[in-house]
């Protein structure tokens, strides 16, 4: 892998599948994992909704990239206010933003199918978002101390629950990309193996998948909260895992006893694209990576994201 900034990984990001194994879980009936709400106050406003919604034991968790378009101190303030009333682990967003060094630029990672404008353009987009964050030094503490994974029990099945993939914070052994090519699956199964869970939820990609790997469990990968996910689309996706199915899935699947779900944040829309306008007029770096996504989703279409094993 390079080591140019935003594209490699750093040593600090790295745990192993043993890792996740050893994580000590809490218990809860419902549990819900929102990555890469990117600074989308309109999208945790939705989000929070359909929690509050949940009857009986139930838990949040942001598994990272929580911050990144909002490059405003009161946005930036309310996003992490919001964020800490519940569990949380840090995306590669948050760990850059919690250090001074900018050797791994934006910390994603990318792999060789992203261009190398887009890479740049995100570093750049940190840089701005690290200014911001300097002025909330406990914050930034804050951030740095967030854990890498977390772990979680539904109806005595084990869920891990990272950023990235099961050995990285920013790896991409999780992205629709990967698990499409050949031995994907085979990785994805022996992940699971290791990591001792039914489920692992990840983010970080940026585009959903829901894979099943047979009897060794589930991946699934929930994209984008705060983004659109999928072509002529105008709303997020968080995960959903119960004991109990939720109306108004976009796609599910059984593991276990568990419930997986893929569920929609239809977000005020119009109100979020005004405010990424605002903070991100034509000609900014967000503005040219992200407009066109926001208006009209990306290039990748709902049926390609529920895999079969």
């Amino acid at each position: 892998m390079s080591e140019a900034p935003g594209r490699s990984c750093p040593v600090p990001y790295r745990y192993g599948a043993p890792a996740l194994a050893a994580c000590a879980a809490f218990e809860v009936e419902t549990l819900w994992v929102a990555g890469g709400l990117y600074g989308n106050r309109f999208a945790l406003a939705r989000l929070l909704e359909l929690f509050d919604a949940e009857s009986g034991s139930k838990a949040l968790v942001f598994n990272g990239d929580f911050h990144w378009f909002d490059c405003d101190g009161a946005d930036f303030a309310a996003i992490d206010e919001a964020v800490g009333r519940h569990r949380a682990t840090r995306g590669n967003v948050e760990t850059e933003l919690a250090g001074a060094d900018a050797g791994a630029g934006c910390g994603c990672a990318y792999p060789e199918w992203v261009g190398e404008a887009e890479v740049a353009r995100s570093n750049r987009i940190l840089e701005r978002l690290r200014g911001v964050a300097c002025g909330f030094p406990e914050t930034r503490r804050a951030l740095g101390a967030l854990p890498m994974f977390r772990a979680a029990a539904v109806a005595g099945e084990r869920i891990a629950i990272v950023h990235g993939d099961a050995d990285s914070l920013a790896g991409w052994g999780f992205s629709q990309e990967r698990l499409a090519a050949p031995g994907g699956i085979a990785a994805a199964r022996d992940a699971l193996r290791r990591a001792q869970a039914r489920v692992i939820a990840s983010s970080h990609t940026c585009l959903p998948v829901l894979q099943s790997c047979g009897e060794a469990g589930v991946i699934v990968n929930n994209g984008a909260a705060g983004m659109p996910n999928f072509r002529a689309t105008q709303f997020g996706v968080a995960t959903r895992v119960s004991v109990r199915p939720r109306a108004g899935a976009l796609y599910a699947v059984r593991a276990g006893r568990l419930y997986v779900e893929a569920q929609p944040i239809r977000y005020d829309h119009p109100r979020w694209l005004e405010r990424f306008v605002e903070l991100w007029p034509p000609g900014s770096d967000a503005f040219e990576s992200y407009h066109r996504r926001i208006v009209h989703g990306p290039a990748y279409d709902l049926p390609l994201a529920q895999r079969a094993a």
